[in-house]
């Protein structure tokens, strides 16, 4: 390897370049982090402050519209009672009136109302809390029409000469099945206008045909909301600069009102088909956030300032190591040689090294899967070969149909075998695509069914005992019949040396389901490695040490646990417990997964 060093000092000059880019490079990606986060931030704090302001306005516009439906309901009210009062109806009959309107204005006092007026037969105003209106006819008014057609108080929203709307309920006056005359009572709704100017920046309520009804902006009164938001004065272009600054932090706008960016919730009263619109503005949301903004680049800045210092420190140091270490270089040259040899052929032996542990792998696996597969088929290919002789032997007595249900029986284990082969190592992944409110007992009752020929075989006395009632659990049926299974055929292998061989089996339920399986074999000796892969107790070439370990990965998929232990009366007991079947839960179960 050449000398990297030359007279003219080029290492030393090109050392000095990266020590100056370096740091450069490091000051623009912290310039560039410190405006990813800024720009980051602003948009979450945004965001946030802006559904904040949305829930509040939503609020506002419940308690709203509350306070309008409550005002509505107890003037509604007013003139129910007031067509009903002796003295009113008995001015109409006599047509006295000298007290009337006195008695109206202590009734507007007791209850809060706009206004009340006694219209007689004509439509004349006789009574009236306001005496200029004394005299004025009503007789083409919609109040008055409506009320003499209807036998209820009607409701009527009519523009008003003050350039705000009457919103009046009137009902005619009755006596003797005849119409003596009409009361109206004008429900006061400017007042909660003028409360609601004073806490949000604007409000309209809209009637079921979209014209503006109530509002805090008095321009708006009489038109529809698309056509009041385009009544506005039309800014210069340095207010418009002026805006397009001013909403740079927040959300794209809904409309402007008064010259300012607003955002604009809509709320339904259960009122005639009316709507409330209200508008709140962004200034609060931009103030919030600039607020947090200016402390983020606050501890940025000093950030920044703290790595510059660290950096021209580092600088530094680093000149000064390049100038101790330059006089080492001419030394270090020839071990370097060395060592890229070496490391080269190191290299070369670690790639055969890992070529060497790949196909290692890959055995080990191809030998785990095949394991696997010959464990989980053998069960139904066993019964296979018991119906298959079943059915020859009818076929030979000729009884073709008996012999039919033995193919349909090995038809559906060939089902069955395909659906193994889709669930093997399902202790290593989740299952959980065909869960189902499975009854145990019957699973129980299939795996017997399976196992029925080999039983029989063996001649094992069974000991079966369970409820009358269900016992549902929440899984997959099939995969559970594979554990019922492994479990029986190792049972039915621990009692192979025993005189009389037997296998109890129990169902029951409390705060789980419960199936216990114990047989009268000699136990198992290592408890704790039970269910490890691989691990059995059975001779070469008999068992691979997997069926215990595909069970509880199975059982714990289920989200129950399978347990062993050696019962004192002799023998090995497997307890399977699962949780029972809760609708609601397990339907949430499914849909999250």
């Amino acid at each position: 390897m050449p000398d990297r060093t030359d007279p003219e000092g080029e290492p030393d000059r090109s050392g000095r370049l990266r020590g100056r880019l370096v740091p450069r490079a490091l000051a623009a990606l912290l310039i560039a982090l410190a405006a990813g986060a800024i720009f980051y931030t602003n948009q979450w704090l945004t965001d946030r402050f802006s559904e904040n302001t949305r829930m509040r306005a939503e609020l506002r516009a419940a308690l709203y519209t509350g306070n309008l439906l409550s005002e509505l309901q107890r003037t509604a009210v007013v003139p129910l009672l007031l067509a009903r009062d002796p003295d009113l109806i008995a001015s109409l009959s006599g047509q006295d009136f000298s007290t009337t309107s006195a008695r109206l204005i202590s009734a507007q006092k007791d209850i809060g109302a706009a206004s009340i007026r006694l219209l007689d037969g004509s439509g004349r105003t006789v009574g009236a809390t306001n005496r200029q209106l004394l005299g004025t006819n009503y007789v083409l008014s919609p109040f008055y029409v409506e009320a003499l057609r209807a036998s209820d108080t009607v409701f009527t929203v009519s523009p008003s000469p003050t350039g705000r709307h009457e919103f009046n309920f009137s009902r005619a006056v009755v006596s003797e099945g005849r119409s003596l005359g009409v009361i109206v009572v004008e429900a006061d709704l400017s007042r909660l206008e003028k409360s609601w100017a004073g806490i949000s920046d604007a409000v309209a309520v809209t009637d079921s045909s979209g014209q503006i009804i109530l509002t805090t902006e008095p321009r708006w009164r009489g038109l529809g909301m698309d056509e009041a938001l385009t009544v506005r004065s039309a800014p210069s272009a340095i207010s418009r600069a002026f805006q397009v600054t001013a909403d740079w932090a927040s959300q794209p706008v809904d409309a402007y009102v008064r010259g300012k960016a607003v955002m604009q919730s809509e709320t339904k009263i259960p009122f005639r088909g009316w709507r409330m619109t209200l508008f709140s503005t962004y200034d609060s949301i931009r103030e919030r956030v600039n607020a947090y903004l200016a402390l983020e680049i606050m501890g940025l800045a000093m950030a920044l300032a703290i790595g510059f210092y660290i950096l021209s420190r580092r600088a530094r140091s680093m000149t000064n190591r390049y100038m101790r270490e330059s006089a080492d270089l001419r030394a270090l040259n020839t071990r370097l040689t060395r060592e890229i040899a070496e490391r080269e052929r190191m290299q070369r032996e670690l790639r055969v090294a890992e070529q060497t542990v790949q196909q290692s792998s890959k055995l080990a696996a191809l030998g785990e899967m095949s394991a696997g597969i010959s464990h989980e088929l053998n069960q139904p290919l066993a019964a296979m070969k018991t119906y298959l002789a079943g059915a020859r032997l009818l076929l030979e007595r000729n009884r073709p149909d008996e012999a039919l249900s033995s193919f349909q029986r090995v038809d559906d284990l060939l089902e069955r075998m395909g659906a193994i082969t889709r669930q093997l190592k399902s202790y290593a992944r989740k299952g959980g695509e065909a869960f189902e409110p499975v009854d145990l007992r019957m699973a129980l009752s299939g795996a017997l069914t399976l196992m029925e020929s080999q039983l029989r075989n063996r001649r094992v006395r069974l000991q079966r005992s369970q409820p009358r009632d269900p016992i549902m659990v929440y899984c997959d049926r099939l995969r559970l019949e594979q554990v019922i299974i492994n479990l029986i055929r190792n049972a039915m292998d621990a009692t192979r040396d025993q005189r009389d061989p037997s296998i109890a089996i129990t169902v029951d339920s409390a705060s789980h389901a419960h199936l216990s399986i114990r047989d009268n074999g000699p136990g198992v000796a290592d408890l704790e490695k039970l269910f490890e892969p691989f691990w059995t107790t059975k001779a070469p070439g008999e068992g691979t040490g997997l069926g215990l370990a595909i069970s509880s990965g199975i059982v714990a998929d289920f989200g129950g646990r399978l347990t062993a232990h050696n019962p004192e009366g002799g023998g090995a007991a497997f307890d399977l417990e699962l949780p029972l079947h809760q609708p609601r839960l397990d339907s949430r179960r499914t849909a999250a997964e």
